[in-house]
């Protein structure tokens, strides 16, 4: 799907035309609703870094970058406007969306310690080979839910402590990681 598409997924789920599992679930909706806000807020004020600008304007052969997401999913809402910007920075990159919980879901082939961890990113060349996965959330976000989930904090917990991090940080994490991968291709 296309990101104006997944834009709209967001609209009918909130508007209660989509109410399969799991937004029969009142939890679910509130999470789609936050994560909406959140993913508009970096769209209208997320900048991204000049090198990493200037990299991504420079490349040449055409790339296919496919994110397997979800709008009830936090660490989508707060990275996928980032690579949604990026590849709107180069005509050689078409983005496309996927849904992890689809039938058609890719996920098998990309999890993160044998879970399905997402947002995920997975660059292919024309050819459809990969070129680079990044995902499901920078390195320094992880190591932040990794001593919560070690001190057995609770859900809530976790989830103010990411969200924290997450606007204290401003995308900055993953667009160095990015850009770290694509200088090392």
């Amino acid at each position: 799907m296309t990101f104006s598409e997944y834009q709209k997924l967001f609209d009918g789920i909130l508007a209660g035309e989509i109410n399969e599992k799991p937004y029969d679930d009142s939890h679910f909706v509130e999470y789609v609703k936050l994560n909406l806000s959140r993913q508009n807020r970096w769209l209208k004020k997320g900048e991204i870094a000049e090198e990493l600008k200037l990299t991504i304007q420079s490349i040449t052969e055409k790339q296919t970058w496919l994110v397997i997401t979800e709008p009830w999913c936090g660490d989508a809402a707060h990275n996928v406007p980032f690579i949604v910007k990026l590849a709107q920075l180069n005509p050689n990159i078409t983005l496309k969306l996927q849904l992890r919980d689809s039938k058609h879901s890719e996920i098998e082939s990309y999890l993160t310690n044998g879970g399905k961890s997402i947002p995920k990113l997975i660059a292919r060349d024309e050819a459809g080979a990969d070129i680079f996965t990044w995902g499901p959330r920078p390195a320094e976000s992880q190591d932040v839910f990794d001593q919560l989930k070690a001190e057995n904090a609770s859900f809530e917990t976790q989830k103010i402590a990411l969200q924290e991090w997450y606007n204290n940080n401003a995308g900055c994490a993953i667009q160095e990681e990015i850009l770290t991968i694509l200088k090392s291709i």
